[in-house]
């Protein structure tokens, strides 16, 4: 039978096929609401060998949300409205309980038939991650984002694109807020548009970060800002009927002058492949390489290298089932020598599988299981741990 904390999920989904069909799937006004419950044995990621916080590793939480969701276009002119709320409670770990808030609004514009673009704003309200953050704290992060975007096919095989994206993240918790950060992204784009639908493009992209707020490093409070420049080819390519590819790869260059006076350089991007043959399944890889700061008097930056694989079977018209699998290792870069800094290494392995039910176009019923596993490197302090979780929710749109 279902566990007490489950089973309440089950007359919830009872009494979403007993709800009289509200607006249809074509209508332009949607009232959502959905239900979720989760368990994880590792909630707080504590290291193999450390005990859990109050004796506790593993916790279990519900989370309620509803909103609303408004899709809708005038002539040419489309615009999307998102606005959910929820509530998350844990049953342990309680002072992590929190209001979340997803809040989205764009317009997808067009001028003629050969000026297009898109403008719009996001808002989103979460629990921090504690991958790589060690305390029982509730630790809230707030991101927020405002971008504009236009694109001028001048030619029948040429497209021009300009953009500009600000991204704002604010920590909760006093001791995280030297993550908060402002990051502005300008990006001017050329493209060649086959008869074949395939694209080459090239991309040039400037990105200037600013925290306000300076971290203490040997006495010395330093600043976080950087500038990156990017150069990078991208290709949307068409293989066969079956088989497609997007890539986006090329040089990187990052200046963060309190790290180190040299500058982080090199190959960076990814490369993501589709195979979708004749039948039920569709399969997709990605491969990535990419340099990310790192906030430390030992290291002055990562080199990220990840592979991704995975897969969904479409069992019948109304059943999916995904699964995917994901490895990433983090090498350090040492900024002097000293005992071990020539193996500084950690890695992350996730796994994934999720089954969705949808027995109406409006409703969605679905369940997972996953594990995630990393491990660490005793000299830079980031132990080994391992969690796995389940999730089972439910929505449904009137």
């Amino acid at each position: 039978m279902f566990k007490p904390r489950v089973r309440p999920l089950v007359p919830l989904i009872c009494a979403m096929f007993a709800i009289p069909a509200g607006a249809g799937p074509s209508d332009a006004l949607h009232v959502y609401g959905g239900v979720a419950y989760g368990h994880d044995d590792n909630l707080l990621r504590v290291p193999e060998g450390q005990p859990g916080y109050d004796g506790q590793l593993s916790d279990s939480w519900w989370t309620r949300e509803g909103g609303l969701i408004f899709d809708k276009t005038y002539s040419r002119q489309r615009i999307s409205i998102i606005a959910k709320l929820s509530k998350t409670d844990f049953d342990h770990f309680q002072q992590l309980n929190y209001d979340g808030k997803d809040m989205q609004a764009n317009w997808f514009w067009q001028l003629g038939n050969h000026l297009e673009g898109k403008v719009g704003a996001t808002y989103q309200q979460v629990l921090a991650p504690y991958t790589d953050f060690q305390s029982d704290e509730r630790n809230l992060r707030t991101s927020r984002s405002q971008y504009a975007e236009g694109a001028w096919r001048f030619h029948s095989y040429w497209r021009v694109r300009t953009g500009f994206q600000r991204d704002k993240y604010d920590y909760e918790l006093l001791s995280q807020r030297f993550n908060n950060r402002t990051e502005d992204a300008t990006e001017l784009e050329l493209d060649y548009l086959a008869r074949s639908n395939n694209t080459v493009g090239l991309v040039a992209r400037k990105v200037k970060g600013k925290y306000p707020y300076a971290r203490l490093i040997n006495g010395a409070f330093l600043s976080n800002n950087f500038d990156q420049d990017e150069l990078k080819v991208r290709v949307k390519w068409q293989a066969t009927g079956s088989t497609g590819f997007d890539a986006l790869v090329g040089y990187t260059q990052r200046d963060q002058p309190s790290f180190s006076k040299d500058k982080t350089k090199g190959v960076a991007g990814k490369v993501k492949a589709t195979y979708q043959p004749r039948g039920k399944m569709t399969y997709n890889a990605s491969v990535w390489r990419d340099f990310a700061p790192l906030e430390s008097t030992l290291v002055s930056y990562t080199l990220n290298k990840g592979a991704s694989v995975g897969a969904q079977y479409d069992a019948t018209a109304k059943i999916k089932v995904n699964a995917d699998a994901i490895y990433e290792r983090r090498n350090y870069n040492a900024r002097n020598e000293f005992a071990g800094s020539d193996d500084l290494r950690d890695s992350i392995r996730t796994a994934s599988l999720r089954a969705t039910w949808t027995p109406r176009p409006t409703i969605q019923v679905s369940a997972g299981v996953a594990h995630q596993q990393r491990s660490g490197s005793p000299v830079l302090g980031t132990g080994s741990f391992k969690s796995n979780s389940m999730t089972l929710s439910a929505n449904a749109q009137f």
